[in-house]
């Protein structure tokens, strides 16, 4: 490995469980979820979901397929604890887990998160209130109604969650979005970015953008940096 900011990202945000120790109270919440068979009507403005396609769902079901697991969900974690952005946005809240590591990963960073349903998005703020997350502003609507005005608060974005949507044009219309407040730092992160055959064009057109410097395939995750110390442009496919 070549690149010492590559070595540096698998050292400490892939790799490295024992410097970053997440907070075990978001686990337990998760638990807690997954017990819980409350029905619940959604509204899903993206692509949908594999599993179900019904909008009666249980807060269980919700809990098990469409929030991203531990492994991930730390990952993220590690992530913000190591880079520190600012300024958060996340596209996709679901019930909050991955929005809560954000927050104590780092309690001083303001950090946006816009679910599509307002049943789900209740729930996510019940959880917030129940870890103590006190820095996030939920949102509730349309990601391509909201998104520009989310931005309009910060002059820059540090770091961008994309979780939602898995269709072509919208995913590359949020990167489109998310360039214009980029900076040397920013990190932007899709998700299920090999989820259809969609998100696999768009993550070869963000890919191959000339601005991005840098990519991290991890299956799952694609993870999009902008840093101008790579004098090559440079995309790494890494077992996760």
């Amino acid at each position: 490995m070549h690149s010492p900011f590559v070595f540096d990202f698998i050292l400490y945000v892939l790799n490295n469980d024992k410097r970053y120790q997440a907070p075990q109270e978001i686990e337990d919440l998760r638990n807690e979820l997954l017990k819980e068979n409350t029905p619940i009507t959604i509204q899903d403005f993206g692509a949908g979901s594999r599993l179900q396609s019904s909008k009666q769902r249980t807060v269980r079901s919700l809990a098990r397929n469409a929030v991203k697991p531990k492994k991930y969900s730390r990952l993220l974690f590690r992530l913000v604890k190591h880079y520190q952005p600012k300024n958060i946005i996340e596209l996709g809240t679901s019930l909050g887990i991955t929005t809560a590591y954000f927050s104590k990963a780092n309690p001083l960073a303001g950090i946006s998160t816009i679910e599509g349903s307002e049943t789900v998005a209740v729930i996510a703020k019940q959880n917030f209130q129940k870890l103590g997350c006190l820095n996030i502003q939920s949102l509730v609507g349309n990601f391509d109604d909201l998104l520009p005005k989310v931005g309009e608060q910060w002059p820059t974005i540090d770091l961008a969650y994309i979780d939602g949507n898995h269709r072509l044009k919208p995913t590359l219309n949020y990167f489109e979005n998310f360039l214009t407040k980029s900076n040397n730092n920013t990190i932007l992160i899709f998700d299920d970015i090999h989820w259809s055959e969609e998100m696999e064009k768009a993550w070869e057109k963000i890919k191959a953008h000339p601005t991005v410097r840098c990519t991290i395939d991890i299956f799952f995750l694609g993870f999009v940096f902008f840093r101008q110390e790579f004098k090559e442009k440079q995309n790494f496919t890494i077992r996760f």
